[in-house]
């Protein structure tokens, strides 16, 4: 068995500069065509000051007509600049968005657990809102610096006209960005405080919805919502926060922006009325003064969208970083090998021990229905080996030296809550495709009412978590799953808990029938199930304490017949 991956992981600045470095090209091609646009941009009014002095000087036509011309090319130079300057780099955002949205998913999907305290809600937040705020990284890095070419375009050609005037909008630039660094820190402190707690809310839903049937049927709807209230409460007040932080922030920059603005402006107005510049050049000052608010705005907001973006990469560098909880082995179980449980200890599990042998048809009735989670729990190695006593052998090898693709491959475990996906009862019970045993599992499973019943038969839609299925469906369309998958050894854990007696029978042989030959466990207190076992096992105070027939353990044990006899 080897030991966990311990490694430290990676900060949120390693994945900025993973998308950073993967979409160089983009993010080049990109700053050139809007450093353009801004360059473009900066040009009109300074093309303007020009008319306006040579025109006063020459009145000519022909200066007129060229003067037109330029202001002609400039506008199109900046149409087409930005029209294919975002869709540059807005193709590089959503398709890293894509990228990041997938790891965080596979994380997420993975069949070794990895040892990170978030929920599957939480999960879900990071893998969206997270991944697209992560990725903006790539659209704000150009648009930084197409904007800082606005300015210092303007910069040179305002000091070309006075050098007051240019050293005016470099040192109030910096002053800006100086104040706007400062506040964008509390922004990135905020933003991840409320990403944490929006995605606590997420969670909070993910788990009403699970749990929203049995909620209803004790009452508990009611407390449960109240819980979510409180926790969207906090959320909300977060994004209050968030929101007024922001809104300083915004408001700020736009002030020192018109005030420094408004100094180039007067400044030019105090130059030019003392002679030193000329008219076009009072013209071109109080064009860029206008002008370069725009520019000075998007840059100022690059620290926001910074933070934000390194905020959101902290969040995902938890999932993707976190090390699995057990490293699996490289080995592969003997083919045609039992099933066997050698003294586990594990939550309630004291010590369990049996053995299932090649072929053959065990059950499990526990008395206590948390030690049969638990064993479940244990053989779905949702538990790592290293985290409970004993052993858990399947084909002679123990679990944790086999690769998790030999355990899938040969040792499927359907629990008693398995989930339905949104698709068609096809996809549902045949996910990869195959088309192999998809007509028996139908049969076994007793699943052919419901696909005799919709005129599309298994191609019927089916909605996420199966909302348009009863609760029975949705456990024989499970069922089918996993009768479907056709593995060497499968274990089922209360199959038929959300069925009727004369359907639970029909479907007790069939399973019977449909698994001769192969290695079949079922936890199960099923009469019928039990009944068509090969023999049962009884745990009870977290040991095996019985193992006979089930008709024979009728006759000899009361407290099996008062636990099983329905």
């Amino acid at each position: 068995m080897k030991k966990p991956d311990t490694r430290r992981p990676r900060p949120g600045a390693a994945i900025l500069r993973t998308a950073l470095r993967r979409n160089t090209g983009a993010m080049i091609a990109g700053t050139v065509l809007m450093g353009l646009y801004q360059a473009a941009e900066t040009a009109f009014p300074i093309a303007l000051g020009l008319i306006v002095e040579h025109t006063m000087q020459d009145r000519s036509l022909g200066s007129l007509g060229v003067s037109i011309g330029s202001l002609a090319v400039i506008i199109t130079t900046v149409s087409l600049s930005w029209r294919f300057g975002m869709r540059v780099l807005q193709k590089a955002n959503t398709t890293e968005a894509h990228r990041w949205r997938v790891r965080v998913a596979a994380c997420g999907l993975q069949p070794v657990a990895r040892d990170v305290d978030l929920k599957s809600g939480e999960i879900l937040t990071v893998a969206t809102e997270d991944a697209d705020q992560t990725a903006d990284i790539i659209e704000v890095v150009p648009l930084l610096v197409s904007s800082l070419v606005a300015v210092v375009v303007a910069a040179v050609a305002l000091g070309l006209a006075d050098l007051r005037l240019g050293l005016l909008v470099i040192v109030g630039t910096v002053a800006i960005l100086s104040v706007l660094a400062v506040m964008s820190r509390r922004i990135g402190a905020s933003t991840r405080e409320q990403q944490a707690r929006v995605a606590r809310a997420g969670a909070k839903v993910a788990d009403l919805i699970i749990g929203l049937r049995p909620l209803h049927g004790f009452g508990g709807n009611h407390a449960a919502f109240g819980s979510y209230r409180r926790v969207s409460t906090d959320a909300k007040r977060q994004a209050i926060t968030v929101a007024r932080v922001n809104g300083v922030y915004a408001g700020t920059a736009l002030a020192l922006n018109a005030a420094l603005a408004t100094a180039v402006s007067l400044t030019a107005g105090w130059l030019a009325f003392e002679g030193r510049i000329t008219i076009g050049e009072l013209v071109m000052a109080v064009g860029l003064a206008q002008f370069i608010m725009e520019p000075l705005k998007l840059f100022s907001e690059m620290p926001k969208y910074v933070m934000i973006a390194r905020a959101s990469a902290e969040r995902m560098a938890l999932v993707l970083n976190a090390p699995p909880l057990t490293t699996p082995g490289p080995e592969r179980p003997e083919p045609g090998g039992a099933l066997e449980v050698d003294g586990v200890r594990h939550g309630t599990l004291q010590g369990v021990e049996f053995a299932v042998a090649a072929g053959e048809f065990v059950a499990i009735t526990a008395y206590q229905p948390r030690a049969a989670a638990d064993l479940a729990a244990v053989l779905a190695v949702n538990v790592a080996p290293q985290a409970y006593g004993g052993a858990v052998r399947v084909g002679g090898r123990e679990i944790g030296d086999l690769s998790i693709e030999a355990v899938r491959e040969h040792l499927l475990v359907n629990p008693y809550d398995g989930e339905i996906f949104a698709g068609t009862l096809r996809t549902n019970i045949d996910p990869s495709g195959s088309g192999r045993e998809i007509a028996e599992a139908v049969e076994a499973s007793l699943l052919t009412d419901v696909v005799a019943l919709h005129r599309d038969g298994l191609d019927h839609p089916v909605r996420d978590r199966g909302a348009n299925l009863s609760g029975g469906q949705r456990q024989r369309l499970s069922l089918a799953r996993a009768l479907a998958a056709d593995t060497e050894m499968l274990v089922l854990h209360d199959p038929t808990t959300a069925v009727d007696a004369v359907t639970e029978q029909l479907i007790a042989r069939n399973v019977a029938k449909l698994r001769r030959g192969r290695t079949t466990l079922v936890i199960t207190s099923s009469p019928a199930l039990l009944d068509a076992a090969d023999r049962v096992l009884v745990l009870d105070g977290g040991v095996i304490t019985a193992d006979d027939t089930h008709r024979n353990l009728l006759a000899a044990d009361e407290a099996y017949c008062r636990a099983v006899a329905r």
